[in-house]
């Protein structure tokens, strides 16, 4: 037999941007605990609005599973005496086993308690159940209230525990659990009663609480689509801002309302920030994509009054577009790079200098990325100009009041000054990825501004030992590592993180050679781990064996790829194991140097007009980024290799020949491993 289990826990409103991770970790501790207290369950799911999180499991056995288990204990030796009587050591452990010390079982020289555990019936264990779900929730900020020595997200204010139609009962914070929970706070008459736990989500609705959040994300979506096919446009709804809508109400309705059309000349996002960021409003397009003085806003209500709602939200969203309209018309006084001066009073970061200053190393820094990938001399020109001016909007007013216009602005404003459309864009474009499922810069000059900018930040921040531990990253230097791997391979880019690193050295005045030396390898490491990442969908060996020189980004890619490939073709094991071979006694090599007068052997001379034809190849393979040609290439070895060691004694007494032998074989490995380590893949 088995009951529905319903647990609520009714609270203060609680931040929309937790709601998704409190209800994703309810559901699997509700699960992990069933599973280790042997209670079966059909399906489990969580549903939350601001006031409420729930839980709802169907189908849970009314009993525990019963467990029969067999424990060793001491061995026969010791469990018996002479005469075959039990030990205090074998009468010891039947005794903590609770058990007779003649219902011991003898097997494979040991003694064993055969253990036969009867299950409990789960409404006693649902109590300390649920009460350590409600207390083993985790939040990024807690609170404490009244004088209890308790704390959670925000205070707690009711508890519904029903198994069936029963009562489950304990207390958590002064707070007993039972059947009485609460409507929407202005739209129901209060508490109400709920029977059992099947009959949960129709009692809710019935006082105005739509507590599915899947239920009520499709009435909000189809609300706000509605409303705006109603007043002739369509409304643009992000999934981020439908999500923090879904936990600020209980009830949704959506209503719209107007703005002056005179702010419509202010740039897009000027209009759009405020409205979206700030006041959590849908904006509205027309069918040519052009935004209409209009917007949408859930509320968390009913349809009565909505035109006093209304009116209150169009007079709050009216002081802001006001307030920008006045940023971007004081803005508008001086030109963008006029505005450039100012930098000098902005410091970077302690010890690393203003604004001003980093901006000036990306000049030079974009300049030298532009070199290095061999840009034309127009994307030069447009590189090094964004440079210049792609940190000034961050002194402008309207950037300092709506931080999220960063890099937005810098284009508008750009734009306005008569520069370059490439150049504005790249200003917008070197900030790129903001933030995770972002897209990354897609002009050259973008690129390059936002390579700068981003391994002028990361140099720079590792120089003052700020490397990001554990999941302390202030400076957000993951993300900008992350991004800058994911531009060059999506972008197809070569670029040497080494040359620009040490570029980058060069302009923060770091000369000390063990510092150099300590920055490129931390630089490699923290790259190294960014690739695992965007590497994840390929085999783990595969990108153990690629990312021992990270030097290239893209290249590591293709070399994955490539890899991914060539393992699972039919002669891959037998390649791999020769390449395998030498790599095992190139370790052993003093150097790779190779003298052919030495050569004894013809399977010695055989390998290394291999290794001499293999290497040439190699060369304007790997310049082509062929690497699925350069590892067709090294297979050419494998029939040499395999002849080498089954024909010559490489530990020659001659020490040599000896040496000259290791030295091919470590040659032979270097060449190898200019496209894998094939040591880490697993055959």
């Amino acid at each position: 037999m088995s009951k529905d289990l319903l647990l609520e826990i009714g609270t203060e409103e609680v931040p929309a941007h937790v709601m998704p991770g409190i209800l994703a970790q309810l559901k699997e501790n509700a699960r992990q605990a069933f599973q280790d207290n042997r209670i079966a369950f059909g399906s489990i799911r969580t549903l939350g609005t601001p006031r409420r999180t729930a839980l709802l499991v169907k189908d849970l056995a009314e009993k525990q599973a019963d467990v029969s288990s067999e424990n060793r204990g001491p061995s026969v030796q010791i469990a018996f005496d002479a005469d075959g009587n039990p030990t205090k050591a074998a009468q010891g452990f039947a005794r903590g086993q609770h058990v007779a010390p003649q219902d011991l079982v003898v097997k494979d020289g040991y003694v064993y308690a055969v253990v036969h555990e009867k299950g409990r019936e789960t409404a006693e264990l649902l109590r300390d159940i649920l009460k350590e779900l409600i207390c083993g929730l985790t939040f990024p900020n807690n609170m404490r209230w009244a004088d209890l020595d308790f704390k959670f997200i925000r205070p707690l204010r009711w508890i519904v525990a029903l198994y069936g139609g029963e009562i489950v009962p304990f207390e958590v914070a002064e707070v007993r659990s039972g059947r009485i929970s609460r409507g929407h706070r202005f739209l129901s008459s209060g508490d109400f009663e709920i029977a059992d736990a099947g009959s949960y989500e129709a009692a809710c609705e019935e006082h105005s609480v739509i507590v599915d959040p899947d239920k009520r994300k499709a009435m909000i979506r189809e609300q706000i689509e509605a409303v705006a096919r109603e007043h002739g446009g369509t409304a643009e709804i992000t999934e981020d801002l439908l999500e923090e809508v879904l936990y600020l109400v209980e009830y949704p309705t959506a209503l719209c309302g107007r703005f002056e059309e005179k702010y419509l000349k202010l740039p897009p996002e000027a209009v759009i920030t405020p409205m979206r960021d700030h006041q959590r409003y849908f904006p509205v397009k027309a069918a040519d994509g052009s935004l209409m003085p209009l917007f949408i806003t859930v509320r968390n209500g009913g349809r009565d009054y909505l035109e006093t709602v209304q009116h209150g939200n169009e007079r709050v969203l009216r002081a802001r577009l006001a307030d920008a309209q006045f940023f971007f018309d004081e803005d508008r006084k001086k030109s963008l790079e006029e505005h450039r001066e100012k930098l000098k009073t902005v410091v970077f970061q302690q010890g690393l200098g203003t604004m001003y200053d980093k901006s000036e190393r990306l000049v030079q820094l974009a300049d030298f990325i532009a070199d290095e990938i061999g840009a034309d001399e127009k994307t030069h020109k447009h590189a090094k100009r964004a440079a210049l001016l792609c940190k000034a909007d961050l002194v402008t007013g309207m950037v300092q009041e709506f931080t999220e216009l960063q890099g937005i602005m810098g284009r508008e404003y750009a734009k306005l000054d008569g520069e370059c459309e490439k150049v504005a864009i790249a200003i917008d474009e070197h900030y790129m990825p903001r933030f995770a499922g972002d897209s990354q810069p897609q002009s050259d000059a973008g690129r390059i501004v936002s390579a700068a900018d981003k391994i002028d930040t990361i140099v720079g921040t590792f120089s003052r030992g700020k490397i990001p531990t554990g999941s302390q990253d202030p400076f957000a230097l993951r993300r900008q590592a992350l991004g800058l791997v994911n531009m060059m391979i999506e972008a197809g880019q070569t670029l040497s993180m080494s040359k620009v690193v040490e570029k980058s050295m060069d302009l923060y005045g770091i000369m000390d050679g063990n510092a150099r030396a300590k920055m490129q390898s931390d630089v490699a490491d923290f790259m190294r781990l960014r690739l695992k990442n965007v590497l994840e969908h390929v085999r783990y060996d595969v990108v153990d064996a690629v990312l021992e020189n990270v030097d290239d980004l893209y290249a590591v890619s293709l070399r994955a790829e490539a890899v991914s490939r060539f393992v699972t073709t039919k002669d891959a094991a037998a390649n791999i194991q020769a390449f395998v071979r030498v790599a095992n006694l190139a370790r052993k090599a003093g150097s790779a140097d190779v003298d052919v007068s030495l050569f004894t052997a013809e399977e010695e001379k055989s390998l290394y007009q291999a290794y001499t034809s293999t290497a040439s190849a190699l060369e304007s393979l790997i310049a082509g980024q062929d690497y699925t040609g350069a590892i067709d290439a090294l297979s050419e070895l494998s029939r040499p290799i395999d002849a080498f060691f089954d024909g010559v004694m490489v530990m020659d007494k001659d020490e040599k020949i000896k040496a000259n032998r290791l030295g091919l074989l470590r040659a032979t490995d270097l060449l190898i491993g200019r496209v894998a380590d094939f040591t880490k893949i697993v055959l």
